[in-house]
């Protein structure tokens, strides 16, 4: 049984009129985050290469295109409260990842990264996005250079969350660790205390808010993870900092100031190799930058994309 709400069919659901927004809507004042209400929010399906994909779409088709990818074992709720200002400005597009979240599990198991980067390039096609912005955290960093050091001109700028062509530090073994023993749970609260323990950065409330999103709840009443155990892929490969060296548009490299994931030599090597990047570092937050700082995050970011302060 799934937790959240989403689209059943090609009609989309209106996630505004949700209990789920509403939360989300609490979380951001309590975080102090600027919004402004009514905004649109959706969440909708489509197919790209045989698969079906569930992706959240905020705001006005009208504004500037505007991409959102998630970190492993996240999904796209991961950035509500980043997609709940941009949608002010832009038009984003959010998806979950195939094994992630709401979208469909592979039939024959494919999960490399270079695959998920051609969903990422299908599903640009499949929304008609003209070079958008990019935002890739973690895992959907290392798709986005994958795709862009393929298709650089397929994005006006990029910002790349915590991650680098290179591995740096201890903290993904410890993700890897986690997700490999939080895949089963006798009851929710056992969960929201596991991500309490791992995540000091966020309050118990807002994990106990995005639960849902992470978890299904299995006939035997036990919850499961949602998304398909990656953790046999350790040694996939990663792109190189030759490949990222063709990514010409601006790009701007966000570090969480005591992020184990990224170090401040790595960031800046991955700046210097794209011919426009430059670095900047958040801090109060480790690896999830933009949902562990919120506002830390947002005042980078929205200087970058040209956010208009009222």
């Amino acid at each position: 049984m799934y937790l959240n709400a989403f689209a059943a069919n090609l009609a989309g659901l209106d996630m505004t009129t949700t209990d789920e927004f509403a939360s989300l809507i609490q979380s951001a004042g309590d975080l102090n985050i600027p919004h402004r209400l009514p905004v649109q929010c959706w969440s909708r399906q489509t197919v790209v290469n045989g698969m079906r994909f569930h992706y959240l779409e905020w705001g006005d088709p009208a504004n500037p295109a505007l991409v959102l990818s998630h970190g492993g074992n996240q999904t796209a709720h991961s950035w509500d409260l980043v997609s709940l200002v941009l949608a002010q400005q832009f038009h984003v597009f959010v998806p979950d990842h195939r094994g992630h979240g709401d979208s469909e599990q592979p039939r024959d198991g494919e999960m490399s990264q270079v695959q998920m980067a051609e969903d990422l390039r299908g599903l640009f096609g499949a929304w008609g996005v003209d070079k958008p912005i990019l935002f890739g955290h973690s895992m959907g960093g290392i798709l986005s250079m994958f795709m862009l050091s393929k298709h650089p001109e397929l994005v006006s700028r990029v910002l790349f969350v915590d991650i680098a062509p290179e591995p740096g530090g201890t903290g993904g073994t410890a993700m890897r660790d986690f997700a490999r023993a939080n895949r089963e749970f006798d009851s929710m609260e056992q969960f929201i205390e596991n991500v309490r323990k791992y995540d000091p950065f966020r309050s118990e409330e807002h994990i106990r808010r995005t639960a849902r999103y992470n978890l299904l709840q299995r006939a035997d009443g036990k919850f499961v993870s949602k998304h398909v155990d990656r953790t046999e892929l350790r040694n996939m490969v990663r792109p190189t900092f030759e490949d990222v060296a063709v990514i010409d548009c601006p790009a701007l490299v966000v570090r969480g100031g005591e992020s184990n994931v990224l170090s401040p030599e790595g960031a800046v090597r991955f700046a210097e190799a794209m011919p426009q990047g430059q670095t900047v570092t958040v801090p109060n937050c480790g690896h999830n930058v933009h949902s562990q700082n919120t506002p830390g995050f947002l005042e980078v970011a929205l200087p970058f994309i040209g956010f208009r302060a009222d």
